[in-house]
């Protein structure tokens, strides 16, 4: 499973996400006219004769690479057939790719967004072709045509990341319990791509957790950017991250006070944002890197906590939410509706989307093998190369 490079261009990446079209449009015109399409009864065919369609938004994370392979081979395990595509960050090519399932007779569509509120028109065919919509991960934003939604407790990711940034900082004990240290401490902020409804709910519970500690002056955010529209990184770009950093460092810490945190809600961006600082002088015993949080538990950043680098991530099992997704659908070709454990929570600005959400976990490094190799996740040598089989 071997992510494609952060720095790929974006000329490459919208070629590839051509090619990938291209493919889609001849495989799912090699099985139209076998599929429901949505519109006629499902609940008694064949798997086989049904076709669910994925779209995923990239493949430059290797967490976007794992669900878009777990939720293919759980449906694929059950006999469906699976038209998976990747959009290369690239908003028009996924919405081109959404057209051409529709089109070509998906029952059923799963849909990680790249923009929340770009797939309106899309999932208006989706409805007139009663072929219901399950928004991955992502809510899709803006449209009365989103059937279900799975997801973890995105506020709930928030709230840990900022915890474990607490307790990385010794001001905050694991149990919630108050730490021995008392600061001040200089922490700088990031979020994710504004267009992605979860990085709301990651920096609104990040924000609630942290602002005790920043009116009581234990945390000092130096910088004085505290807002989501200053802090967020567009795509959710590790290049972006660490230029951000650099800027920081530059303007900010140019009087020789120190980072002392960082609350960063994605591992790519953790990966930026370190090698800014190292790159700054920090790593060395006189100059300790930051604690800096992280989400997604990736293998290269599994390693960088294992070596002591990166300080925490947020362990999300993909098994799990891949799990879920393949429930949802099953409910719906069934004629059912899935089944919801959340239906207050996640307002699209049309409806209160229900929802499946799951439960996180905070990795620490001495958490590692428990969490992800006890559990096959990983493997102990994953762990130890940074990179996954």
């Amino acid at each position: 499973m071997t992510p494609i490079p952060e720095r790929e261009g974006i000329v490459s990446r919208r070629l590839l996400a051509a090619l990938s079209s291209a493919v889609l449009a001849f495989g799912l015109a090699a099985c139209s006219g076998e599929g429901a399409g949505g519109g006629t009864d499902t609940a008694g065919q064949d798997p086989k004769d049904l076709t669910i369609g994925v779209s995923m938004p990239t493949q430059t994370s290797e967490r976007w690479i794992a669900d878009g392979n777990s939720v293919k081979q759980k449906l694929e395990a059950k006999g469906y057939k699976v038209a998976l595509q990747y959009a290369g960050d690239d908003i028009p090519t996924q919405s081109q790719q959404v057209d051409q399932m529709i089109t070509q007779g998906a029952d059923v569509l799963i849909i990680a967004a790249i923009d929340g509120t770009a797939l309106t028109s899309q999932l208006q065919a989706a409805a007139d072709k009663k072929i219901p919509v399950i928004a991955y991960d992502r809510l899709i934003r803006g449209s009365k045509n989103v059937d279900f939604y799975v997801s973890f407790d995105n506020f709930k990711v928030g709230v840990a990341q900022a915890s474990a940034l607490l307790v990385a900082l010794g001001l905050q004990n694991k149990d919630g319990s108050k730490g021995a240290k008392t600061g001040p401490f200089n922490v700088e902020l990031f979020a994710g791509s504004l267009d992605d409804n979860n990085a709301h709910f990651f920096f609104n519970g990040a924000m609630q957790t942290l602002k005790p500690f920043i009116d009581n002056g234990s945390l000092v955010v130096k910088s004085k950017q505290t807002a989501i529209e200053q802090v967020a990184i567009l795509r959710w770009q590790q290049e972006t991250a660490q230029k951000r950093m650099e800027d920081l460092l530059t303007s900010t810490y140019n009087d020789g006070s120190k980072v002392s945190g960082v609350l960063s809600p994605y591992d790519g961006l953790s990966r930026g944002i370190i090698t800014a600082l190292q790159n700054a002088g920090y790593g060395t015993a006189a100059n300790p890197i930051p604690m800096v949080t992280g989400q997604d538990a990736e293998i290269a950043s599994v390693k960088l906590i294992n070596d002591g680098v990166q300080s925490s991530t947020i362990f999300k099992d993909t098994r799990l939410l891949a799990e879920q997704a393949v429930i949802a659908a099953e409910a719906f070709l069934q004629k059912k509706q899935p089944q919801a454990n959340d239906t207050k929570t996640y307002e699209n600005g049309v409806k209160v989307v229900p929802s499946y959400l799951l439960p996180v976990q905070t990795v620490y490094k001495d958490d590692i093998k428990a969490v992800l190799i006890d559990s096959g996740y990983y493997t102990a040598a994953e762990v130890a190369a940074g990179q996954a089989k």
